[in-house]
């Protein structure tokens, strides 16, 4: 299976959805390379964004959870670069 590098941002349109999006990053906690949060309170929006690094399986089961959560939007990108996963 081939490792991916990739950018996971998510918006949050509603406070009471941060717990479920916090506790659903953190069981992917090993694969995330760096993460930036920016609450925009004047607008009433939280921003995170993820730089992931782990196999397409993963990232679509992580951004599908996300996608899930009530008043969250998920969008991903990734990169060309591959790198076969040592088994």
């Amino acid at each position: 299976m081939e490792k991916r590098i990739g950018t996971i941002s998510i918006v949050i349109y509603n406070t009471l959805s941060v717990k479920e999006v916090n506790l659903t990053l953190s069981s992917y906690s090993n694969y995330i390379l760096s993460r930036n949060g920016l609450p925009l309170k004047d607008k009433g929006i939280n921003i995170i964004t993820i730089i992931i690094e782990t196999t397409t399986n993963n990232i679509n089961a992580l951004t599908g959870k996300l996608g899930k959560i009530k008043d969250v939007e998920v969008k991903c990108l990734l990169c060309k670069y591959k790198e076969e996963e040592n088994i």
